[in-house]
């Protein structure tokens, strides 16, 4: 049986330690809130006080309750106060040696049966235990900020915590409306070890200035539907806080993915943490304001970059897969004449009839209007033959993602259309100059990198090379604009934005499976409920497919040679053995 607590204490009243103190509260448990001082434990109320008031104003919590809730905290700046406290929690800055100073002097207060538990996100617990008297009642409880809202908490289990001990605080996380998740005392644990392996990526792309802070955010939440982008992410959690947990997960792991990126260290240096100072990526109305302001690095209002534009009326699509259907969609209900190729009569008939029903659909949800649709439709034209792409603005390609059937495509592209026409890819993977390559005409070739379901998703990547000119990227970011898609530009290097960052965190989640740290379903609900993401790693890439997968890993390992990169073992048997995902019913998971 699980043991009753009704008395805990917590130390450290920051917004994590104060939404921590919030948790307990809520669900009828006295809690005993340290601070420092006098003037940090003031702050600490304050800091309840706003969370508890917004949660009122949202009608998630009566004013009757508030009042319950703050008459079962009692602040103080005194450790021995925690002298009856049957679990105490630890929610101080990240620095190892104030830690094991606090448990030490734990030791001397609280009971012998009392459960000393710490909210490191990335120090070992297995240290911090060691410096007690009884390191058997020592465990790891990392919530996830902000506390009273996320539902995610790992439970950190180290090789000397008692079994006891460890069942008491998970049965006390699922008292508390959490997900426990239950893993060893390895750096990062599991939401962090993957989550900032990703963060620093994103801050290494912004320092080499392969694309803008504003397109890096966008595109990771345009084209994965994350809440946020890597770059306000981390000016949310603190330049500070991110560059302590990188280092220590870099000296226990030395993982070169997980050193930090030299800008975080320069950035915390001259006081730009985030948020919390003001500035960091970007900018704030004030300190502790989540209000972003214009700053030196904000973009330029498209008007004033749009010189030499050149326009486009007209536009080809090659190709009669999902996206090409798509694409010729969103270019018709956009206003321009399209014309479609395949392969075939019977390609070109299942496109037009594929964009029909699309329409029609739009019509019966009340998102068109008959006239709207029968506009889009009398717009395109389909054809088997690309001479009669001869007068086109632009053509956009879709077809199989091989180069050499790409290459030759453009090849003939480039003898078909007229001079001055942009020729466009939308390779997810493969080397745009390439294809720019096959042709006389290298500046005039462009990535172009729509999102599936290109009706649906806002994300385009345009794609520049080294020949591309500066008016071609400028006339397709505003084509983007025009259709209603949001565009973000890079350089051309396998991956682009958002496959460069996404695929690596996948990758390690594979390697942390296949090091049985932690199941699929535990990864998935970390990532999940403690970083709020629409889907976890391994439902992802079953959907993705696993072949798919290990193509785009592979060309990120070929292109950067970076060894974290290395596709994981497991994931090149699972694609050996057929277990492609979704579609073949079998990936990491079996499907009916």
């Amino acid at each position: 049986m699980a043991r009753e607590f009704t008395k805990v204490g917590v130390i450290g009243l920051g917004t994590m330690g104060a939404g921590i103190v919030e948790v307990f509260a809520r669900n009828g448990i006295d809690v005993v809130a340290v601070e420092v001082t006098d003037e940090a434990v003031e702050k600490g109320k304050g800091v309840l006080q706003h969370s508890t008031d917004r949660a009122v104003s949202r009608g998630k919590l009566t004013v009757e309750e508030q009042a319950t809730l703050h008459s079962r905290v009692q602040f103080t700046s005194d450790m021995a106060d925690l002298k009856e406290c049957q679990l105490v929690v630890e929610a101080v800055p990240e620095h190892l040696d104030l830690k094991k100073e606090i448990f030490a002097r734990l030791d001397t207060i609280v009971a012998d049966d009392a459960i000393l538990a710490t909210n490191t996100s990335s120090l070992p617990v297995t240290e911090i235990a060691v410096a007690t008297l009884n390191p058997k009642r020592v465990v790891g409880m990392h919530f996830f900020n902000p506390a009273p809202v996320l539902q995610f908490v790992e439970v950190i289990k180290t090789v000397i915590t008692s079994d006891e001990i460890f069942e008491d605080v998970k049965a006390l996380a699922e008292r508390l409306g959490k997900k426990p998740v239950i893993v060893g005392d390895k750096a990062g644990f599991i939401a962090n070890a993957l989550l900032f392996g990703y963060l620093n990526h994103a801050v290494s792309m912004y320092e080499s200035r392969y694309a803008t802070r504003e397109d890096i955010d966008a595109a990771m939440r345009l084209g994965c539907g994350y809440p946020m982008g890597p770059l306000a992410l981390m000016d949310l959690i603190g330049l500070d806080t991110a560059y302590e947990i990188l280092d220590t997960m870099y000296k226990q792991g030395r993982d070169r993915l997980h050193a930090p990126s030299p800008i975080i260290k320069q950035m915390v240096s001259a006081g730009l943490k985030g948020r919390k100072s003001g500035r960091g990526f970007y900018t704030y109305a004030a300190p502790g304001s989540s209000e972003v302001v214009d700053d030196a690095l904000t973009p330029k209002a498209t008007a004033e970059t749009a010189a030499g534009v050149r326009p486009i009326r007209t536009v080809g699509v090659v190709g009669s897969g999902t996206m090409a259907t798509g694409m010729v969609e969103v270019f018709a209900k956009a206003g321009l004449d399209v014309t479609v190729v395949a392969r075939s009569q019977a390609k070109v008939d299942a496109v037009t009839a594929a964009v029909a029903k699309s329409l029609e659909k739009a019509v019966q949800r009340g998102k068109a209007t008959e006239d709207e649709r029968d506009a889009a439709l009398a717009r395109v034209r389909g054809t088997t033959r690309l001479d009669d792409l001869a007068h086109v603005d632009l053509v956009v390609e879709a077809v199989v993602e091989d180069l050499t059937v790409k290459r030759a495509l453009f090849e003939n592209l480039d003898e078909i259309c007229r001079p001055g026409a942009i020729l466009a890819t939308t390779t997810s993977s493969l080397p745009v100059v390439e294809c720019a390559a096959a042709t006389k005409r290298p500046q005039d070739v462009i990535g172009m990198h729509f999102f599936n379901p290109a009706q649906v998703m806002k994300l385009v990547e345009v794609v520049h090379t080294v020949s591309t000119g500066d008016d071609v990227v400028a006339t397709v970011q505003q084509l983007c604009a025009s259709i209603g898609k949001h565009a973000v530009t890079c350089g051309d290097r396998a991956g682009f934005i958002v496959n460069a960052l996404l695929f690596p965190y996948l990758n390690d989640a594979v390697k942390m499976l296949e090091a049985n740290y932690s199941t699929a379903d535990d990864i998935d609900t970390a990532m999940k409920t403690g970083c709020g993401l629409p889907m976890g790693p391994f439902e992802l890439l079953d959907v993705v497919g696993l072949d798919v997968s290990l193509a785009i890993e592979r060309e990120l390992y070929l292109e950067f040679r970076e060894r974290g990169y290395a596709p994981a073992p497991l994931l090149e048997h699972l694609v050996t053995a057929g277990y492609l995902g979704r579609k073949t019913g079998r990936g990491f998971r079996t499907y009916a």
